[in-house]
């Protein structure tokens, strides 16, 4: 009798976790949070979102947001329509995230510098501005004029700090295969991903000032967290395997186009010490941002954009 009651109990709990994860599914409809028009580039089997904006004769560029467990293109909103008046602006959402497909792949560093070697190919020497570990996976597809075929040759690039590392080294298969798990998994996930969490994240991490993302984005980042397959990606990215083996000073210093770094000052995961010691190893001109952390672009869009022109600038004078 005992046994039928736990066996009666435990089935419960399970079942009880299984409503709980269903009901914190999101099953609308994901908008974009950016002003432009929706495309699909089709990849791999996959639709990968983007937004486009300006004018089709302007230069093309490409922003890359950067990798966490709310993810998305929306990175951009505080800048993307004044970028987009002086260049074709295309904002994808990395597979996996945002509105692209998510299947439940074991993503890893190389999937994604693949997308955007095959992302940038489309275009003619494009402008590349990529935060945090996109900023890697867009260096890795970049070589230096005259080399091998692989290589995509951009017209300015312009990394919001970037890094090779943002998950355990050496990545922990266990926390991986934990969160992809039915379940115990999404349950998991559904706490990293909860707008208590969210919110810590961009107040400790993200923000030097923690009112500035809205209840309205904080409420598109919870949603983007929790539609289907969410947690595939993420999982792969708490856990290490989205890490780069790039020399990413040595990739930044080989580029042709002179390749600006962005810093917050106040940033403490990826401190501004770190940002100093890529900039001396790769020769890049590395520019800092008072009061600001991993989103300079969003705590001071103006002085962004201003900041990108003159790279752009800068690349084209080299």
């Amino acid at each position: 009798m005992k046994l039928r009651n736990l066996a009666g109990t435990a089935l419960l709990g399970v079942g009880a976790i299984a409503a709980l994860n269903t009901g914190l599914r999101y099953e609308g409809e994901l908008e974009s949070p950016l002003d432009g028009d929706d495309g699909t580039f089709r990849w791999r089997g996959m639709n990968v979102a983007y937004t486009e904006a300006g004018d089709p004769d302007d230069p093309d560029l490409v922003l890359l947001h950067g990798v966490n467990a709310a993810g998305s293109a929306g990175e951009w909103r505080e800048v993307f329509d004044d970028l987009a008046a002086e260049h074709h602006v295309f904002a994808p959402d990395l597979p996996g995230f945002g509105r692209s497909d998510r299947p439940p792949l074991r993503y890893s560093a190389a999937l994604y510098e693949d997308f955007v070697r095959d992302f940038l190919a489309d275009f003619d020497e494009p402008a590349v501005v990529a935060s945090s570990l996109s900023a890697a996976y867009a260096a890795a597809a970049v070589d230096e004029a005259g080399s091998t075929a692989d290589g995509v040759e951009v017209r300015g690039f312009v990394g919001v700090c970037p890094t090779t590392v943002a998950g355990p080294s050496p990545p922990k298969s266990w926390l991986r295969e934990l969160i992809r798990a039915p379940l115990v998994g999404d349950a998991l996930f559904n706490v990293i991903a909860s707008k208590p969490s969210i919110r810590y994240f961009n107040a400790d991490h993200g923000y030097d000032d923690p009112t500035n993302p809205s209840d309205e984005w904080t409420d598109y980042e919870w949603r983007t967290a929790h539609v289907e397959n969410a947690r595939f990606a993420p999982a792969s990215f708490v856990s290490g395997y989205l890490n780069s083996d790039l020399d990413l000073a040595a990739a930044l210093a080989s580029m042709d186009a002179a390749p600006t770094i962005v810093w917050g000052r106040e940033a403490d995961v990826s401190p501004l010490s770190d940002g100093r010691d890529l900039a001396d190893a790769s020769g890049a001109r590395l520019v800092v941002f008072d009061r600001a952390k991993l989103l300079p672009h969003v705590e001071h869009p103006e002085r962004f954009v201003e900041t990108v022109e003159e790279s752009l600038v800068a690349s084209a004078a080299v």
